[in-house]
């Protein structure tokens, strides 16, 4: 028993000293860092979760990631940017395997659902 309640300690301690330390940067330089993970390929969430892993919350500048993103027109909805990913990994399957008509015909489904969400966020965005 002893055992088992060191271990939980030993666990908790390797938890607290993994916790990054909050960083205390300016909003421009707040700004700066989601861009550049943006233009890495970043969804905001990614971001988001990226910047909390360094110690950095969005809350404590008062603006929201999606919202930079907009302003830069760097933001691509995450829905619109999993189902293009996933499209083009089945259209690489279906290239090397031409005899695979499963894929061919989840690939029509696929181009059926990112043509739906396009017309969604169209409408929505007028």
């Amino acid at each position: 028993m002893p055992k088992k309640a060191s271990s939980k300690k030993a666990k908790k301690a390797e938890k607290t000293e993994e916790k990054a330390e909050k960083v205390k940067l300016s909003a421009e330089e707040f700004e700066k860092k989601v861009i550049e993970l943006a233009k890495e390929g970043l969804t905001s969430e990614k971001i988001g979760e990226k910047l909390r892993k360094q110690g950095i919350h969005s809350k404590e500048y008062n603006k929201k990631i999606s919202k930079i993103l907009k302003e830069k027109n760097l933001y691509k909805n995450p829905d619109l940017k999993n189902i293009e990913e996933k499209l083009g990994r089945i259209d690489n399957h279906y290239a090397r395997n031409k005899q695979d008509k499963k894929t061919l015909k989840s690939r029509e489904r696929i181009q059926g659902k990112l043509r739906q969400l396009k017309n969604y966020f169209s409408r929505q965005s007028n």
